[in-house]
């Protein structure tokens, strides 16, 4: 019986070691925060932007960046993010031989430049788009608005994350 336990032990000591030895050599590594080669910055997401929300919220996580949300104080921020284009698209693309929607397209759309307070571009203006299919049917109406939903929370906050990826590899100001 202590043979087949000790047996177990090493069998799982030797899978733990190998997997940890795997994910090192392939440079696996944990997501951390980013570093930005600015230390405040001033957007222009329109208030009440779900994704300019989400965005304020991950950057005012991150002690390293001062973010400035007053007008009137925009002029003391090293860098503007000029939020050209914040938007949700829902597309039909498919429908059934009665005309009745059988799939839509889910978008989110953003367009943005960073700039200096001189005005000086650099992040010239960039789209970010990302998109997914959901089925829907009527009997499921309800399931598929809160399916919806989540999906344009995972969207938003990957659309977060592209930008402030982004914005973490200006190699300078």
């Amino acid at each position: 019986m202590k043979r087949r336990q000790f047996t177990q032990t090493l069998f799982s000591t030797v899978v733990a070691s190998a997997s940890v030895a795997a994910l090192s050599g392939c440079g696996f590594k944990m997501r951390g925060s980013f570093n930005y080669p600015f230390k405040s910055i001033y957007t222009t997401f329109v208030l009440g932007s779900t994704l300019g929300n989400e965005f304020k919220r991950v950057l005012g996580a991150d002690s390293q960046v001062n973010l400035i949300t007053d007008a009137a104080q925009a002029d003391k921020a090293q860098v503007v993010l000029d939020v050209l284009n914040d938007q949700r698209e829902k597309v039909v693309v498919g429908v059934t031989a009665a005309g009745q929607v059988r799939e839509f397209e889910l978008r989110v759309r953003l367009k943005f430049k960073l700039r200096t307070q001189d005005g000086r571009e650099i992040i010239p203006e960039t789209e970010l788009l990302i998109q997914r299919d959901i089925s829907f049917t009527e009997t499921a109406a309800l399931a598929k608005e809160n399916e919806e939903a989540l999906l344009y929370r995972d969207m938003q906050s990957d659309m977060v994350q592209q930008l402030l990826r982004r914005l973490a590899a200006v190699k300078s100001i």
